[in-house]
């Protein structure tokens, strides 16, 4: 279980809060956070995956006493909007680094690369640099990275971003198969309404947030 308890962040001491008193809890399953461009789903993502530092509040998580450096190596899967391929690494490469660094055996290692390759319909690019890879192979290329060492928690950040819809249905059935089997947690941000149907939990930003001015207008 992740907990959120009154989390304030903001970019600058005389900026806005990106996030005003946040609190939630995050159990087992799938979890989408959605909300419009700029409202802090990224920054949320972030704090909990212990890559930004809130000003205030507390993030806890079970069996860890912070979301430190250890929480991340052993069991945290994070899915960048950037994708941050190593670019001069292969797609397999790319994956035994990430596994390596998180102290999985070589044969379990290779194990999973295999596995996840396949299962996300990589196997014939073992061997491609990304930048020979279209936007959505490298898509499923990062999440297989995020996949490897198999963590119990997942945190993406818009992972089916202009993804046609047969290569959408192949990372929510992967991702779907994952959580639910081994009782993970997944936190998806996202504006891609495909994902509804395998999320046990939605939490809306846009009921609780300040409409941004440009918007106000629409409401």
């Amino acid at each position: 279980m992740i907990s959120c308890k009154n989390i304030y962040y903001r970019y600058g001491r005389k900026a806005p809060w990106v996030l005003d008193d946040f609190s939630h809890t995050f159990a087992s399953g799938i979890h989408l956070i959605k909300g419009y461009s700029g409202c802090g789903k990224s920054t949320l993502l972030r704090i909990i995956g212990g890559y930004l530092r809130q000003q205030r509040g507390q993030i806890e998580i079970d069996g860890y006493a912070n979301n430190g450096r250890k929480f991340r190596k052993e069991d945290l899967g994070f899915v960048f909007q950037q994708l941050n391929l190593l670019p001069l690494a292969s797609v397999q490469r790319n994956l035994h680094l990430s596994a390596a660094l998180a102290g999985i055996p070589k044969q379990k290692r290779e194990e999973n690369v295999a596995y996840f390759l396949k299962r996300l319909g990589l196997e014939d690019f073992t061997k491609r640099l990304p930048k020979s890879m279209s936007g959505g192979q490298q898509q499923r290329a990062t999440i297989a990275r995020a996949l490897i060492k198999e963590p119990e928690v997942l945190l993406l950040d818009e992972p089916t971003s202009g993804l046609d819809d047969l290569n959408t249905e192949v990372i929510l059935k992967v991702l779907s198969d994952f959580v639910t089997e081994g009782k993970r947690i997944a936190i998806i941000c996202t504006h891609d309404t495909r994902l509804d149907r395998i999320a046990h939990d939605i939490v809306d930003f846009n009921r609780f947030l300040p409409l941004e001015g440009h918007l106000e207008a629409l409401a």
